[in-house]
């Protein structure tokens, strides 16, 4: 899974795994989700989009269930 990193307020880097359908969000305050359930549509979408937080929040937060990942986790990876 590779990382992209976007221009935006709200988030620092995308990533996308398409055999789980997973959408992962790194926000510039740190936090990691990774919404599940998400189509590959989505990722491409929000990756062209001009503004990516707007994307995020009318078409991917509250829309899909998530899960917050631990940074003791993600440290350790």
């Amino acid at each position: 899974m590779n990382w992209v990193r976007v221009k935006s307020r709200m988030l620092a880097a995308v990533a996308y795994n398409p055999d789980w359908h997973h959408l992962y969000l790194a926000f510039r305050s740190g936090d990691v989700y990774c919404y599940r359930g998400v189509p590959a549509e989505r990722y491409e979408e929000l990756l062209a989009s001009e503004s990516k937080g707007q994307y995020c929040r009318r078409h991917i937060l509250q829309h899909f269930l998530y899960d917050r990942i631990p940074r003791t986790f993600r440290s350790a990876s």
